[in-house]
């Protein structure tokens, strides 16, 4: 069974378990196998809203969406969007949208992973123009500073490494995917540091980029923290949540070895290394001496950040 090991941080500012919202982007089955697949599994019922939406309800996970994943859904039903849907099932993933979970719903969920597989269900290798992947919306521990600025310093420090650990299949980097945080922005979170007011770290974010198109995309939480500071770069009030929200650029649900544990553990990577202030202080002192006038390339960066916390020890960098 797939180990969600738990979050140095387990329980949020009420004293509950930490949840997370997952959202697995898949090929190979349509929303209605799909659905289907999931109730079964679930003990739920599946429940078509319309020619493109399903819901799986009264699951052992609570409430499950299931869609074609693309912006044409909002337009509501109609013959030409369904039309325009039909000629695009080759490319446009089908979304599966859970609740919250906690561990046990996140070790319920990899359970269905593998049904789903064993269903047909084809991750990102299963296509060239397969641009499929896993967001986590992980719940914050605290709406304070101290729960949110030392994961997202932490995780700019690591994003290089991370992405290095497990390279995207060369065919795939041809598709968009999130971009790397701006230097700029990085610079920014380390002067301000792992004790900066909250305000002024959503200040320097939104000074050095208004995108969405991130693998840590911090606009949710941010808005749901602070609404009037991001009103005008996230239009939309649903986006808004206390969750971070990340990004993984790979579904591999077609391959047996792959679980959402597997996801899930980068996600712990960050939170490690946000708590640990001499491991913070030693990757800011360096990244700021390898980029001065001419700066380090990110892969040598990467380079660099892995050897920093192998040397500190942190679990799954090979220490």
């Amino acid at each position: 069974m797939a180990d969600f090991a738990p979050l140095p941080d387990p329980l949020n500012a009420h004293g509950s378990p930490r949840l997370t919202g997952v959202e697995i982007e898949i090929g190979g089955l349509e929303e209605a196998d799909c659905a289907r697949v999931c109730a079964r599994y679930l003990n739920g019922r599946a429940v078509q809203r319309d020619a493109v939406i399903w819901t799986v309800e009264q699951s052992t996970l609570g409430r499950l969406q299931i869609y074609l994943d693309t912006a044409l859904r909002k337009f509501g039903e109609s013959a030409l969007r369904d039309a325009a849907l039909s000629l695009g099932r080759e490319v446009i993933p089908v979304e599966i949208v859970t609740e919250p979970l906690d561990r046990d719903g996140l070790q319920r969920l990899d359970g269905l992973r593998e049904e789903l597989r064993k269903a047909g269900a084809i991750g990102s290798g299963g296509g060239i123009f397969f641009g499929f992947g896993v967001h986590l919306n992980v719940e914050i521990s605290s709406g304070d500073s101290a729960g949110v600025v030392p994961p997202l310093l932490a995780y700019a420090l690591i994003e290089d490494w991370l992405r290095a650990l497990d390279p995207i299949d060369n065919m795939r980097r041809l598709l968009p995917f999130a971009d790397p945080y701006p230097t700029s922005l990085v610079r920014a979170l380390i002067t301000l540091g792992p004790d900066a007011r909250l305000t002024d770290v959503i200040d320097a974010y939104i000074l050095a980029t208004t995108s969405r198109n991130h693998a840590l995309d911090m606009l949710p939480v941010f808005a749901h923290l602070d609404r009037p500071r991001v009103r005008e770069v996230l239009t939309e009030a649903s986006s808004a949540r206390p969750a971070f929200h990340f990004r993984l650029p790979d579904c591999r649900i077609d391959e047996p070895e792959w679980t959402l544990a597997r996801e899930w553990h980068r996600w712990l990577l960050v939170e490690r290394v946000a708590r640990d202030r001499v491991l913070l202080e030693e990757l800011s002192a360096r990244w700021l001496e390898e980029h001065g006038v001419v700066a380090l390339s990110r892969t040598a960066w990467a380079a660099a950040a892995g050897e920093i916390l192998s040397r500190h020890g942190v679990p799954g960098t090979g220490s």
